[in-house]
Order: C-alpha cells, then sequence, then structure tokens
C-alpha cells in the first residue's frame, strides 16, 4: 500500500504507517532470493579499487550527460567565493556558512572524517540542532537564533554562530570469547556562541559527510518497492520493523518519500544538493533562494545577497547530474575463501534483514540508463531503531531519536584508500568496521551479538565479506 502525498500537517503523516502484506513478503523473499553478483552497481558498475574510485561517471552512462556530468564535477569542487568576487558565477558563499566547496566534506566523494581527539575543528563534518516539536512541515523545529545546523564559520564583518567541540568517551567491552574491545562515544559542546546561550532542551547530532557513489540509483528506487519492503509494525514478528520516513520535499512543494541523509529526510537529489549548498555553503538556489539567516542575526542579513540566486538553475541541474551518475566500484575478491565464508556468517547473523543486499530501480524514461536496475547496495533505504547506544534523541520528520536509515556498505571496503581513514557511524565514532558492528543495538541486537558470539577467525571473515565490498 502506498500512502496519499498529502501537502498539509504532519497529522497526515501517520497515513504512512503501513503494514505488510502476503505481497510484501513475496517481494522481500524474491530480493533476498537474488544471486549476488560483483557488479554492486549493476550496469552503471566500474572496476575501480584506487583513491579516485569514487569519482568516475557510470559505466552505462549515455553520451548525451557526459558533459554535465564534468561541469558538475567541477561545480562539486568549486571553492565558493564571498560576493563581490572575481567570478561572479561562483560567488555568494555565506554569509554564515560550514564548508567552502561540497568537495570539502565529501572526501574524493567518500566519507567526512570527525576531528582528531585532540582537534578542535570539523573540517567535513557538521552538526544538526534543534528544539522539541515540528517546523511548519513536519520536520526538525530550529533552535530560536541559530537554526537547525550550526554554522561554524562566517564571511568578514559576520559572526560564526558557535564553534562544536568533540570529545569522546571510551566504553570497555569484550568478545564472547574473552578478546577485549573499546568502544568510543561522542560527546559534544558548544562553545563561543554568537547569539546567546542555546535552551536547555536543545537536540544535538553530529553528522560526517556520506559518500556520493550510487545515488542515482537509489533515486529511482520506487515508493512502491520501499512501502513492500516496509514493516513498521512489526506484523512478521521477526524483531525487525523498518518504516519509510516521509519529508518535506522543497522543489515540488509535497510530502515525498525519503531516501536520503543519514535519516533519509531527503527525497530526491535536487532537494540534497540545494539543500546542502545552503545549510552548508550558504548558496542559495531556486529551490532555496533564501539566505540562511536566522531571525536576529542582523549582520548576517545585512550581508546576504537580495539579488537573485547564487547557484543558477543550470548550474544545480548539471550538479544533479553529476551526483546522479557516479559510478559503484565492483566488488573485489568475490571468490576468495574468506570473503564466501564471512558472506555466508553477514547472512547467518542476519544483517541483511536491514542490509538488503539488492535493489531494484524502476522503468522511467528521464533516465533509461539507470532504470530497470538490479543493484546491491545492502541497505533498505528504510528507518530502524538502532537502539540507545547509537540514539541522537533527535526527532526527523517520522524518524525517532533513535531512528536511523541503514547505511549503504557497497563501497566501505574503499573507505580508507578513498578518504584515508576508517570512521564510520553518523559521528565517525567508530574506528573499524568490528567497532561498527558492536555498536548496533535496538533492531539490530540479535545480529550484533550473533557476531560478539562468533570465534575470531569467523568475525575476521565477516569484515573480509565487508571489505570487498
Amino acid at each position: 500500500m502506498r500512502p496519499l502525498l498529502i501537502t498539509g500537517s504532519l497529522f497526515a503523516l501517520v497515513a504512512c504507517t503501513t503494514s505488510t502484506s502476503a505481497l510484501d513478503t513475496e517481494v522481500r523473499d524474491r530480493l533476498l532470493a537474488t544471486p549476488l553478483t560483483r557488479d554492486l552497481g549493476g550496469d552503471t558498475t566500474r572496476p575501480l579499487a584506487t583513491s579516485e574510485a569514487f569519482t568516475f561517471i557510470a559505466a552505462n552512462a549515455p553520451s548525451s550527460v557526459k558533459a554535465g556530468f564534468t561541469f558538475g564535477n567541477q561545480l562539486f569542487n568549486t571553492v565558493w567565493r564571498p560576493a563581490p568576487g572575481p567570478q561572479s558565477t561562483t560567488d555568494g558563499l555565506g554569509p554564515t556558512f560550514n564548508r567552502e566547496a561540497c568537495s570539502d566534506c565529501h572526501i574524493n566523494n567518500g566519507r567526512g572524517l570527525p576531528p582528531a581527539p585532540d582537534g578542535k575543528v570539523m573540517e567535513s563534518m557538521l552538526v544538526r540542532i534543534s528544539v522539541p516539536g515540528a517546523n511548519e512541515h513536519g520536520g526538525p523545529k530550529g533552535v530560536p537564533m541559530y537554526g537547525d545546523q550550526l554554522q561554524d564559520r562566517a564571511i568578514d564583518g559576520v559572526p560564526r554562530e558557535g564553534n562544536a567541540i568533540m570529545t569522546w568517551h571510551e566504553i570497555p567491552g569484550a568478545y564472547d570469547d574473552g578478546t577485549p574491545y573499546s568502544l568510543r562515544q561522542a560527546v559534544i559542546t558548544i562553545e563561543d556562541l554568537a547569539f546567546g546561550p542555546m535552551p536547555d532542551n536543545m537536540m544535538t547530532s553530529p553528522r560526517v559527510a556520506n559518500a556520493m557513489i550510487g545515488l542515482g540509483l537509489f533515486e529511482m528506487v520506487s515508493d512502491e518497492l520501499l512501502y513492500a519492503l516496509a514493516d513498521p509494525n512489526d506484523n512478521d514478528d521477526d524483531g525487525i520493523s523498518g518504516k519509510v520516513n516521509v519529508v518535506w520535499n522543497a522543489r515540488d512543494q509535497i510530502m515525498a518519500t525519503g531516501k536520503f541523509g543519514w535519516k533519509s529526510n531527503v527525497s530526491n537529489l535536487t532537494n540534497q544538493n540545494s539543500g546542502a549548498a545552503l545549510g552548508d555553503m550558504g548558496i542559495t538556489t531556486p529551490v532555496r533562494p533564501i539566505d540562511n539567516c536566522d531571525d536576529g542575526q542582523e549582520a548576517c542579513q545585512a550581508a546576504a545577497t537580495h539579488d537573485g540566486v547564487e547557484m543558477t538553475s543550470a548550474f544545480l541541474n548539471q550538479l544533479n547530474v553529476y551526483t546522479r551518475r557516479l559510478a559503484v566500484p565492483r566488488q573485489r575478491g568475490s571468490n576468495w575463501p574468506e570473503v564466501l565464508r564471512g558472506q555466508k556468517q553477514f547472512m547467518a547473523a542476519g544483517c541483511q534483514n536491514c542490509h538488503m543486499p539488492t535493489l531494484e530501480t524502476s522503468a522511467d524514461p528521464r533516465g533509461e540508463d539507470l532504470a530497470n536496475q538490479t543493484f546491491h547496495p545492502f541497505t533498505d533505504l528504510l528507518l530502524h531503531d538502532m537502539g540507545e547506544g547509537l540514539a541522537d534523541g533527535r526527532p526527523d520528520f517520522l524518524a525517532d531519536g533513535s531512528e536511523w536509515r541503514t547505511a549503504p556498505l557497497w563501497g566501505i571496503g574503499l573507505t580508507k584508500k578513498v578518504s584515508g581513514h576508517e570512521r564510520y557511524l553518523h559521528d565517525g565514532r567508530a574506528r573499524g568496521l568490528e567497532e561498527a558492528i558492536l555498536w548496533h543495538g535496538g533492531e539490530a541486537e540479535t545480529a550484533k551479538e550473533a557476531f560478539s558470539m562468533m570465534p575470531a577467525d569467523a568475525r575476521d571473515d565477516l569484515v573480509s565479506f565487508l571489505k570487498s565490498l
């Protein structure tokens, strides 16, 4: 069942709480029975394993998009400057912002990195902030005077909102075989506040940037498929109750199915790219034409550009072309004994219940190269309760404070080569794949416990499988 997309209040969103039917079970079973191939991105896959593996155009991209892809790549790496700048087409940075270029956070189009334990400057991550309640579209309610994302930089003459500091708390533990480990948990404090103290009930959520590969495939997964996979009431009693997030689509001015972001809080790439342009760099677009200056930020408002958008529709469209057709790298070592053993351990532990190995795109004449693809992202794009340990306590549309979108696993084995580190989860707390698994709780508690009870060689095999993706 697919809900009506209603443009009214948050109360209308309850219509989206659907149950699992027999047909839904058939869809899930069919996808789980689909044989895995090393071409994780279907026909878009390329055999890449270098530091630039996330930067190539999809293997099957038509010639008609290649020029747009190249120009979009330039835009993605463009360093924006305050207006008036040396080049009017790429000025308008700020007045407040987090970074100067898309690529500042997405290192080689890969995932971002938290600051070093003794560092105070966030370079490839940001902090979401909000207070209890919802905005007019059912999303997070911004903090008075600060909005819903802390801006830690600003142009000359405008105060930055504040500076977020990450410190770490170590939590010791041990596998069932007695092997010790330590988990690291982030503690966020905000200093040097420009507009007075934050309210006591403020909620924070630090977020590292996600990898950019395969986004066009996610965009073309149908709403019908996601609702078929969802089981918000756990009607099949398997302990897994994934649900669809329903979010505000600023481009079309309607509520729509969420697919992108750590909480599936963005519906399509136009909204993703325009939202990041404004929220992260202070760059206005036709979708979001008002500068990011909260009420009371007088210097910001005085410095804001009021004579038109800073990233034109043409530029935004080319940025969409680029982010839509980044190739997915091929799996490596798919026939290695340890990888094959690890794949069996992955399935036996129940990881596939959320990290769905296979999805499909729908038919769509607007992107025939991306349509009707069977691909292997290892995500269901749904929200799952991940337990208290990973909870940020910050609702985001239908996602509550402990729910997160299942993170895609394709490309995860190239993280160190592409981004130069191995930090995982939404705030980069995990210092390796083992730590990331051990943080799983809630609906993933059973799978985490299965991993913890494995002998060391079986754990190593499972990690080998993940690193092959």
